[in-house]
Order: structure tokens, then sequence, then C-alpha cells
């Protein structure tokens, strides 16, 4: 495997083999979707338009060749971070042909969280819009640029200004030597609950395995219709079966500008979408909307949701209101996906989120005093598996204490498991805020804010929220009591430090001191019943 990754046994990878759960399948190369019945119909919907599996095979076989005329070579890391249009989606396939690997930064990153994953990952290029809103991704890429060793290039979609433009990133298609299907194919992010995100570097085999396998579960072939309504470069967009999987099944994907129902609702019924995916702050909109649409919906079947925990009430309504298969998803981009059975039992769909993938991911609920838990009983989940990672990228302090000797994944969410093998998430060891599914990291945002400002604590915590699940709420003791910070120079000083928006407290609250433990810790239990009161 690539340098800074940690393997798996040999054993287990002998296993894997020859149990066929990992095959010689490499990313982006998909007899499905290359079928002579495959071709001619619609691989991808965007907003520039449609293309046919045979556009998009074609189109990313010209840039792969272009990438490696542009001087990128197997095993160079790349820094994506695309608006979902059908440039992302072509590139992707591309990168996987050659060996080069992506590192899928989020729309929502900006300098700081760039810099990040460039110094990281060593990476060479940087992939990325003209503009997005008020943002000029050029002059974000000049920063990152200037603040790293290793980024030779920068490749624009739109005015690449003094960059490359992605568009011209094209050549006649070249014969490529196919990649080690054991080897990393692409770079996902953790959800940063303990600071800057770690990459969790993905193979061929493994990632390849879990779209198969979600695409079986899911009934997704290659009359499916999936629509990408959540940023595609999250794991569960991108491969739960999401994009890939669809497009690997020989189905269409359709990707939607936003996930607001006024964009999605048109899609779906154009479209004939038959397979969808949200996180849970999104779906009361929808039912909402659902009740006054004129829009046929009545070719969907399924909708996941996933990201956080959906509230029993809200997941009673979905099969009413949208005439489909309610599916809870629960899952990390580390690898271990649980889903609920579209043959569930009501309860067990409305109640839970689901039971593991694979026969072959161990699962084990590890109790606050060690022991194992038993049915009903709550602990952190412990996993490994075929799709799992054995250790972040270049983390070796970081692995040490979250993985086991034995090669497990402390994942640090807290869940009871039922008698029937189903997982009900309960919450999270790790200090974290769930905002409408995006992981804020609070000691992060807290030095964030002691470097912003003359302050003397900070403390980050999450209070309920009915749209997001949970809102980030900021309490500082300020040095000068009289002139305490405001939330919009709050908002202003994160934007200045090229924070992602998703990362900027909603709320601020100015204390006098802020309460401890014996052991001269923050008590933020305390904090938040004081809130509360």
């Amino acid at each position: 495997m690539q340098e800074g990754c940690v393997p798996w046994p040999e054993s287990a990878v002998r296993t894997y083999r020859e149990e066929g759960y990992w095959t010689t399948e490499v990313l982006g190369v998909w007899p499905a979707a290359r079928a002579p019945e495959a071709r001619a119909r619609t691989a991808l919907v965007t907003r520039a338009g449609v293309l046919t599996h045979e556009e998009v095979d074609r189109a990313a076989d010209r840039m792969a060749a272009g990438l490696l005329g542009a001087g990128l070579a197997p095993g160079d890391r790349v820094v994506v971070q695309l608006l979902d249009e059908a440039e992302l989606v072509v590139l992707s396939l591309a990168l996987f042909r050659t060996g080069i690997l992506p590192v899928y930064a989020l729309p929502a990153h900006r300098s700081a969280e760039i810099t990040h994953l460039v110094s990281t990952a060593g990476a060479a290029a940087y992939v990325c819009p003209e503009r997005v809103l008020d943002c000029d991704f050029r002059l974000l890429a000049q920063e990152v640029l200037d603040r790293t060793d290793s980024l030779r290039q920068v490749f624009v979609a739109g005015d690449p200004g003094p960059f490359t433009a992605l568009s011209s990133v094209d050549a006649e298609p070249v014969a490529l030597p196919a990649p080690d299907p054991e080897d990393v194919a692409l770079f996902l992010l953790s959800g940063g609950t303990s600071g800057p995100p770690k990459l969790i570097p993905r193979t061929h085999a493994d990632y390849a395995y879990q779209l198969r396998e979600t695409a079986r579960l899911c009934g997704v072939g290659p009359d499916s219709v999936y629509l990408a309504a959540l940023p595609v470069e999250h794991n569960f967009a991108l491969g739960c079966p999401g994009v890939l999987g669809t497009l690997r099944a020989g189905g269409t994907a359709v990707i939607a500008p936003a996930p607001t129902a006024d964009a999605c609702f048109p899609l779906i019924e154009r479209a004939r979408v038959t397979i969808t995916s949200l996180v849970p702050p999104l779906v009361p909109l929808w039912l909402d909307a659902a009740e006054w649409t004129d829009h046929d919906l009545s070719s969907l079947e399924v909708l996941q949701v996933g990201g956080a925990r959906l509230d029993p009430d809200t997941a009673r309504q979905v099969p009413k209101a949208l005439g489909c298969t309610l599916q809870q998803v629960y899952g990390m981009a580390e690898g271990l996906l649980n889903f609920t059975r579209l043959d569930d039992p009501e309860d067990v769909i409305v109640h839970t989120q689901g039971r593991p993938l694979s026969p072959a991911d161990e699962v084990r609920v590890i109790r606050e005093d060690g022991a194992e838990a038993g049915p009903g009983e709550v602990g952190e989940l412990f996993t490994r598996g075929p799709y799992t990672l054995r250790g972040y990228y270049r983390a070796g302090e970081r692995n040490r204490t979250r993985f086991t000797e034995d090669g497990f994944y402390r994942t640090g969410d807290l869940v009871r498991r039922t008698e029937h093998g189903d997982f009900e998430v309960v919450g999270r060891i790790n200090d974290v805020v769930n905002r409408g599914g995006e992981k804020v990291p609070t000691l992060e945002v807290e030095e964030h804010l002691l470097a912003a400002f003359p302050l003397l604590g900070a403390a980050v915590i999450a209070l309920p929220d009915a749209l997001m699940g949970e809102r980030t709420c900021a309490c500082v003791v300020p040095r000068d009591r009289a002139n305490p910070p405001t939330l919009r120079e709050v908002k202003a000083a994160f934007r200045g430090r090229g924070v992602a928006a998703y990362k900027v407290p909603d709320q601020l609250v100015v204390l006098e001191r802020l309460p401890m433990t014996g052991v001269g810790k923050v008590d933020k239990r305390a904090l938040l019943a004081q809130l509360e009161t």
C-alpha cells in the first residue's frame, strides 16, 4: 500500500480474497456501464445537461490521458473540491483509472482546511471551482500554494485566472496500466470530531465491495435512478451506493443543485428518480413540502436517511407523505455501514439505524468498564471488516488511540444493540456538535475563538435545534468585560481565518466564568445545564 497507510494483516487479506469480498475489480472500470445495452443509456443528469454512459466513459478516458500529460503520476495525491457537476464524476473516474489519488474536500472547506489537506496528503495538485458565492477559489488556491511545499498545480473549473483550466485537461486516450486493486484508490475525510479532519485511505478492493453490496442491498440496478441531493464528496452520496454505486450498476445518477424540496421535487418527477439520500434536518422540510407539491413523486421507492439519528415521529411519517420506503443508514467514511433492510418491520425501520452491511463485519459494543455490552446495554462501538480501515493516513499517534491491538476501530459512537442485531445510536463519546449531519469539532472552534479574540476562556457546546438537530453555541469569557465580542464579529473573524461556514458558531453566550470540574477542566455538562435554566 501507499506509504503512510496501514495495511490489513495478511491473514485478513487472505480471508477477504478467498470469501469473495475482495476481487480484482478496479474503480471506474465497470462492465455493466460498458455493456452494449448500457452505453446509450443516460448515466448523468446535471444542470449542464445529460451524458450517456458512453459519453462519461469517453470523457473519463480523455481526462485520464490529460492528467498524465499534465505531469501527474500514479500515486500522486490530488485535493478535489468541485461543485456537484459532471466534472466531479468524470474527474473521479479518470483519477481511479490512472492510479492518481483523489482527496475529497467538502464544498464548505476554505483555506484553513484545504491547506491542512494539502499538507497532510503531500498533494501535488488542487482542483477547484472558479468561484462560489463570495469565495474566489483562485485566490484561495494562491494562499494554499504560498503556505505549502508539495502543491505544484491548480486546475480550475471555469475561468482559471493564472492557473490551468480543468477543461484543457484533455488528450487522446492512452493505454493505462491497471492499478493494483488492493492499493489505495481514494481518500475520504473523517468527521473531524477531535480537530482537523484525518485522511481515510480506501482501496479499490474495499470500496468496490462497498459499492457492490450496498447496491445489492438497496435494489439498485440498470433501471435505477439515484438523486444526489447531498454533496457527492460525502461517502453517503458518493458510495452508499450513491453516485458511484449507481453508475457501476449501469443506472442513472441525477445531481441536484441543492437538497431542498424546491430543487429536488421537479428532478424526481422529470427523471423518474427511484432512490435518494438525505440527512435528518432535511426530512421534515421535504415532508412539509410534499403536502402542497404538484410534482409527481410516485417513482420514488427508497429514501435513505443518515448522518445523524432520525427521530421516530419523523421516521414514521415518511412512507405516507412521500409514498416510499424509509431506509435508515448509520455508518462512517472509515468503513462500517449499517442499514435497515427494505423489508424490515416498521418498528425496526422507525426506531433503529440498522445492522451491518456485510456478514464479515465484526462488531463489539464495549461498556465503560471495558466489558462487552449485552443486548440493550449502551457502549462504544468497535468494528473491523473488509471495508473498514486499519489506520488513518500518516496519523501514527492518533492510530494508537483509535485502533485496538487486534485492529478494531474505536468509532467513538455510543450505541445499544437489540437482540436482533440492529443498532440504536445513543450519542458520541467525543465532544462534537452534529450540526445537520456535519460534525463540528468543538476543540477546533474553541481554538479559533481563543486565537481571534482576547479571551480568558472559551467552551463550545451543542444545543438542541429544531432544524439542524444541534446548533453550535460558543461560550466565552472576555478579558475586557466591557467590550465582549459580538456574534457578528465572531462570524467575520472565522471567515477571515478561512474556516468552513458550518464550523462558525450559531450562538454566542458571554459569561463571567466557565464552570470547572475538580481536575480543572471545563465542566460542559454543568455549562449546558446552566444555559438550559
